[in-house]
């Protein structure tokens, strides 16, 4: 370039000005204090709104306890085995070529797509006593809809995309390489599986089981369906809240909607302080 040449300003393409800037910052900021902030605040705001001594009486409700310990009962079954079935699905996809496989990947989105009240609907439809297997099922006492199986087989359909969904993408990115080389070691599939390919979707495997988690507690439409509303059986926290609500008992309502918002400001927690603590590992682990 010669001398006298004007010098040429090169500004990145994404550069903005720092009105603009700010512009954005208040603008997200804004966004999510009258969406999440907001409402989160209210909640907590009238569950307290008559002390902190009606609150805990609220929770004296033996209807309001069964709906907490159904929910746990219905999330401590449907998670695991929504890793297990996460954990298989993902191994298939990604580490071997079969037929149907693209099948297989849109079945597993079939829950985003399907309103969980349709999802309910159809195990009414199988195991109902009108149902398919309904006259079977009677004819051997057995029990699923209006029943926590019933509760368990709609949460686990509505939660199952969310482990396999983590686990699909990491590990076609980290291949095959790797099992390959335990394989010609001498290691057989179950130990090449803890040993290789477990420890390096760790970090997926817990994003996915945490939002797993929360949405099965959290789950109403589906739950809804199945569970015929019989309080203190099959009232999970999001039925239960509904209930109160309905009965305009208002701080009750608010005070066990505190506990869905609590486990999930929990259930955040967990992941930032994981991230914090273990942000380096986590990185690696997707970039790889």
């Amino acid at each position: 370039m010669p001398a006298d040449a004007p010098a040429m300003r090169l500004d990145s393409p994404t550069a903005e000005s720092p009105a603009a800037r700010f512009a954005i910052t208040v603008i997200a900021i804004a966004f999510l204090g009258f969406f999440l902030i907001l409402p989160l605040y209210a909640v907590f705001a009238e569950a307290l709104r008559n002390g902190i001594a009606a609150y805990f009486e609220s929770f004296e409700d033996p209807d309001t306890i069964a709906a907490i310990q159904l929910t746990l009962l219905v999330a401590v079954i449907a998670v695991p085995l929504n890793i297990v079935f996460g954990l298989a699905a993902s191994w298939a996809i990604a580490k071997f070529e079969f037929k149907g496989k693209s099948f297989l990947i849109t079945l597993i989105d079939l829950p985003f797509s399907v309103s969980p009240v349709v999802s309910g609907m159809c195990y009414v439809l199988l195991f109902g006593a009108n149902g398919y297997l309904g006259p079977w099922l009677v004819k051997h006492d057995i029990q699923i809809i209006f029943a926590v199986p019933g509760l368990v087989l709609a949460t686990i359909f509505v939660t199952f995309p969310f482990v396999a969904r983590e686990l699909i993408p990491l590990m076609q990115e980290q291949g095959t390489s790797e099992e390959e080389a335990a394989l010609s070691l001498g290691a057989g599939g179950w130990r090449t599986f803890w040993s290789v390919t477990l420890p390096n979707v760790r970090w997926a495997l817990l994003y996915g089981v945490l939002l797993c988690n929360a949405r099965a507690m959290g789950e109403f439409g589906a739950v809804s369906v199945v569970s015929g509303h019989l309080r203190g059986l099959t009232n999970t926290i999001p039925l239960q809240v509904e209930i109160l609500y309905n009965d305009y008992n208002f701080v009750a309502a608010f005070a066990a909607a505190s506990v869905l918002a609590g486990l999930g400001l929990v259930t955040l927690a967990i992941k930032s302080g994981l991230e914090w603590r273990y942000g380096d590992q986590i990185s690696a682990a997707h970039r790889h």
